[in-house]
């Protein structure tokens, strides 16, 4: 189960690189007045972000299984 919840903030991690790459060029088309491919990187941006949650709450519920919650 370590693996899997190590799997889950790995994926989490380059799905928020992915991201952040996105927004760059969603940044640097809009500034260049490109809308149509600044909203197309914005979109797949949008995409890998939803992606990085699911993995990043994965993993938080696995933590909370194994470990107990700290509340």
């Amino acid at each position: 189960m370590a693996k899997q919840t190590a799997e889950h903030h790995t994926r989490a991690a380059e799905h928020h690189g992915h991201a952040q790459k996105h927004h760059q060029q969603a940044a640097k088309h809009h500034e260049s007045g490109n809308h149509e491919k600044a909203a197309h990187h914005a979109q797949v941006a949008q995409g890998h972000q939803t992606q990085a949650m699911h993995h990043a709450n994965e993993a938080a519920k696995s933590h909370t299984e194994h470990h107990g919650s700290k509340e």
